[in-house]
């Protein structure tokens, strides 16, 4: 119970809760608006991280170059998936994405003198050596620290990344408010009335396919440099279905809704940890772990069934052909 007390501890939380933040914001521009079933957002995320990591470490660049050109590379990685499947149905196209995020994935674990395979990017420098790729991060993480006085990595880190998630979540809420945006939702809701009226659907949905992958391009920075090093383990898909419960618990086409999901869910599955009590007790540690995930679905699921739109939804943004 100290722990769940801990101020520490739910510092961290709320870090993690940033990250998937905007992570869910990618999707909820991808699907929220503009209709688009991607299954495949973790993708993007590995994109991002890793060709951050490698090239400061393989090629001794500057992490603030670097992390620019990660955030483009998923940006880019968005655009080759969308141009030759974004014209599949629906279901086709989710399924495409699941595939496209095990690809990379798979890519990562067995392409070891790029990626450092199965060991991560502590693999990634020369043998016998653990390469470190967040030396600048944490030399500015310090200095932001410094200057506001804090104790606690995690408290910093929990500041920089809301700051930078709530200005993303701005900038995405005043761009849909265009009318750009408004085309999307004429998309999502009636694709060819949309393009009945003029309007390009393919180089929308292309659009909004690679600003979703920019912004888990983003993700994935903040959480190469929370976690130090990371592998393609790091990168499963269950990280996309996190995300899409965040969306389903703050609501569909909302973007502030998507930070009040992700507070939520990051609320149930760090106190689920704690659930030690009977009837809980009588499982090992590790088949708790599991539980929680059955305790997290089943919310989701009484939420589904209860208001289907979300904590802060509405039931006709919910539309999708």
């Amino acid at each position: 119970m100290n722990v769940l007390a801990s101020g520490s501890f739910w510092a961290f939380v709320g870090v993690v809760a940033g990250i998937y933040t905007i992570l869910a914001l990618g999707l909820q521009v991808q699907f929220g608006f503009a209709g688009l079933l991607n299954f495949g957002q973790v993708a993007f995320m590995a994109i991002g991280a890793y060709t951050m990591a490698i090239l400061v470490v393989k090629e001794g660049w500057s992490m603030w170059l670097a992390a620019p050109l990660g955030i483009v590379a998923a940006g880019v990685g968005g655009l080759l998936l969308g141009l030759p499947t974004l014209r599949l149905r629906a279901d086709y196209f989710a399924i495409v994405t699941i595939a496209f995020s095990e690809i990379v994935r798979y890519v990562a674990t067995n392409e070891t003198t790029l990626t450092g395979g199965s060991q991560g990017t502590i693999a990634l420098g020369s043998v016998g050596t653990a390469a470190q790729y967040n030396t600048e991060w944490s030399s500015f993480q310090g200095r932001v620290q410094h200057a506001l006085g804090f104790s606690s990595s995690d408290a910093t880190m929990l500041v920089i990344v809301w700051v930078v998630a709530i200005v993303l979540l701005a900038l995405t809420w005043l761009a849909l408010r265009t009318p750009w945006g408004r085309v999307l939702r004429a998309i999502r809701d009636d694709e060819d009335a949309a393009a009945s009226l003029g309007k390009n659907v393919f180089v929308y949905k292309l659009q909004a396919l690679a600003l979703g992958a920019v912004l888990a391009g983003i993700a994935g920075l903040f959480y190469a440099w929370q976690f130090s090093f990371f592998s393609p383990n790091d990168f499963e898909p269950l990280l996309t279905f996190f995300a899409w419960m965040i969306l389903l618990l703050g609501g569909i086409g909302r973007v502030w809704a998507v930070p009040v999901g992700a507070l939520v869910f990051g609320v149930i599955f760090a106190g689920t940890r704690f659930l030690s009590f009977a009837p809980f007790s009588w499982f090992a540690s590790d088949e708790r772990a599991y539980l929680r995930l059955m305790i997290i679905g089943v919310i989701i699921l009484g939420l589904v069934v209860l208001r289907p739109q979300g904590l802060l939804g509405n039931k006709r943004e919910m539309v999708l052909e």
